[in-house]
């Protein structure tokens, strides 16, 4: 292909656009709860955000690149006119980049997945027809939407729950606190490393039996809790603090239990979101280093999902702040322990549905959640004009995707193609 190499550039800087879109944009579901509740300050959040975003876009992003890579768009279709797909593949990220850009700008916390596959499936039926599109996937990717609030805000309200049973509502919630606050420590570190081990790794070429990684993820599980065990054994009981909020010691408890959900949360969204911004990127270089051949398999190469993490890091250090606020304090009250059962239920269904392959949203995922805590408290406890706000910028992002996208093909189409 002629202009090989300068479609790679135009993917790579396309592609760093819309990482950095996903960083101001998603980042902020994954730290906004912790930022909401007080556990972490701004600074913190980026710090935590920029380590286990780009780890979790790193170590276990590799599953999910293949669904946005291969299963929306029919490549056989394209078999004569590979450049084609590379437009398109091109306009679709800088029509989801352009779209997170102005949510972002709002401070609205739209889906990443929606705007890429919106993208991807307008250029599809604006540049080939409808018959190009995967339906089918397309439809399992729009049920796991709803599905996946509707999990998260289930496992969210259940966690919340317990934590009134076995904490708040005792005759000594603060030794109840230091007492439990260590096993769901134990929990979320172990779900994570669990698939982390199982499904992150492989392109790593850790090949681990199931005994093997149970005993691992516990271990490592054990360790992390054993650290943080020192941390709650510290925390002294405030008198003066509690008169003025009758939990607030039990919350400096869970704020420990926050920081290891935050860490979670973030390695868990960047395994699942950095798929967006590098599945479409792999999909030009392999054209152009396979001459043209469309649908070739050819292993993610791993300097792909660097340039993703550093974009999506780059977008939080820079523009993150504006969703941070309407995730973290305009939906409903958090504190720590609110915002620990929400960001844990987020976490878990992100990181199964990243391991199944399953490009789920997290913005969808971690609202659904927000919402099932406010739920446990009472529907008067939800700001629904944020919500119905929310849901507004839901439904608009993907036809918003599919235009932009489309316009954007024909304009490369017709600058390259003639």
């Amino acid at each position: 292909m002629e202009w090989g190499t300068f479609y790679i550039v135009l993917a790579c800087a396309f592609g760093f656009f819309m990482a950095w879109g996903i960083g101001a944009n998603d980042v902020a579901n994954a730290m906004g709860t912790s930022v909401g509740s007080r556990a972490l300050t701004i600074r913190q959040a980026v710090l935590v955000a920029a380590v286990f975003e780009f780890s979790g876009a790193f170590l276990a992003g590799g599953q999910v690149t293949e669904t946005i890579r291969k299963g929306i768009v029919n490549a056989g279709l394209l078999a004569g006119t590979p450049e084609l797909l590379v437009y398109g593949m091109l306009a679709a990220l800088l029509a989801a980049g352009i779209w997170l850009l102005v949510a972002s700008h709002f401070g609205w916390p739209v889906s990443t997945t929606h705007s890429i596959v919106g993208a991807i499936v307008g250029f599809a039926v604006a540049g080939l027809g409808m018959e190009a599109v995967h339906w089918g996937k397309v439809g399992s990717i729009v049920m796991s939407w709803v599905v996946s609030p509707l999990m998260a805000g289930a496992i969210a309200y259940g966690l919340f729950l317990s934590v009134q049973r076995f904490i708040i509502d005792t005759d000594d919630p603060f030794r109840n606190a230091k007492r439990y606050v260590p096993v769901y420590i134990f929990l979320t570190v172990f779900v994570i490393a669990l698939v982390t081990l199982f499904k992150g790794l492989k392109h790593v070429g850790l090949e681990l039996s199931i005994l093997q990684g149970y005993v691992l993820a516990a271990l490592f599980a054990l360790l992390v809790t054993g650290v943080c065990a020192v941390f709650i054994r510290r925390i002294q009981m405030d008198p003066e603090a509690d008169r003025e909020f009758h939990y607030t010691s039990v919350e400096k408890v869970f704020a420990v239990l926050m920081m290891v959900t935050a860490c979670a949360m973030a390695f868990a969204h960047g395994s699942n979101d950095v798929a967006n911004a590098v599945g479409p990127i792999a999909a030009v270089v392999s054209i152009v280093e396979h001459g043209g051949q469309v649908g070739q398999k050819s292993p993610l190469p791993v300097w792909i999902l660097i340039l993703g993490g550093i974009g999506i890091v780059a977008g939080l250090l820079t523009y993150g702040h504006k969703v941070i606020a309407t995730v973290g304090s305009n939906i409903t009250e958090l504190t720590p322990s609110r915002g620990f059962a929400a960001t844990l239920a987020a976490a878990g269904t992100v990181v199964l549905a990243s391991g199944t392959g399953l490009p789920i949203s997290t913005t969808h995922t971690l609202v659904g959640a927000v919402l099932g805590v406010g739920m446990a408290r009472g529907i008067a406890a939800l700001n629904m004009r944020v919500v119905r706000t929310i849901f507004m910028s839901w439904v608009v992002t993907l036809p918003a995707g599919a235009l932009l996208a489309s316009l954007f093909f024909f304009v490369l189409k017709g600058i390259f193609y003639g």
